[in-house]
């Protein structure tokens, strides 16, 4: 199936590695053209080089708490791609213990969607764009000990997201967020979850009808269906990537 992002242009926030770095091969190898960003200068110069192999590829290396690093690179994506045709929040804090942390999930899991939206809204609406912002199962159930900080501004981000279905939708941006459950990254949080608490590990692993986690590639290619024509009809949906993980109906 030709999911219809050859020659379109999109950007990525958190790509050098996990989910993120999956949604920017995806795009590649369905013939986008891609900007990335994430914290670690040498970790976003690497992947450039990496990914480049793949095709076009620009980015920068930025603090998504600071809103103007994010307009800039917004901006300066769009001149060096010729446009932005899709849009993918894929940042988060980690989660914090501290009241007084909390702001940092703030700064980086809500408020850089709506900078970056914003800031990209133009460009998104002069070729029927696609948001995509990547939330998590942890707004819908209670996990473990919870996750705090975490799926509080997550939720806040699905919501947000989905709300801007009904207003970017009039000018031709569909909007829509892809919620993973517990999903493999070497070196992510289940890989260190898999020694330091192995019977929980196993535990979750077992909670998945096949017995098996998610992989990054799970999630990006059902990322890449959401940013191509041929789902040019699904707008406010909040899709679900956790092999049936979560036990509820959702009608």
């Amino acid at each position: 199936m030709d999911l219809g992002l050859a020659g379109k242009s999109a950007l990525v926030t958190g790509a050098t590695r996990g989910i993120g770095r999956a949604i920017a091969e995806t795009f590649l190898a369905e013939g986008a053209a891609v900007a990335i960003c994430a914290r670690n200068e040498e970790e976003v110069q690497d992947t450039i080089a990496e990914l480049s192999k793949a095709g076009s590829v620009v980015g920068v290396a930025l603090d998504a708490s600071d809103v103007t690093a994010l307009e800039a690179w917004v901006a300066k994506s769009a001149a060096a791609l010729g446009g932005i045709d899709v849009y993918v929040h894929n940042i988060s804090a980690k989660p914090q213990k501290v009241l007084g942390d909390w702001i940092k999930n703030y700064e980086v899991d809500l408020r850089a969607l709506v900078a970056g939206v914003t800031a990209s809204r133009s460009a998104l609406a002069d070729g029927g764009g696609s948001l995509i912002s990547i939330g998590t199962t942890a707004v819908a159930e209670h996990f473990a000990n919870g996750s705090g900080s975490y799926s509080a501004f997550k939720a806040a981000v699905t919501n947000w997201t989905l709300g801007q279905a009904q207003v970017l939708g009039a000018e031709g941006i569909r909007c829509n967020v892809v919620s993973p459950g517990p999903v493999w990254v070497d070196g992510g949080d289940w890989d260190v979850i898999s020694s330091a608490k192995p019977e929980f590990f196993e535990a979750t692993r077992q909670g998945h009808p096949r017995g098996e986690l998610g992989t990054v590639s799970d999630v990006a290619s059902v990322v890449a269906f959401l940013a191509g024509d041929v789902s040019r009809h699904v707008n406010g949906a909040n899709i679900t990537v956790d092999g049936g993980f979560l036990k509820r109906v959702d009608y």
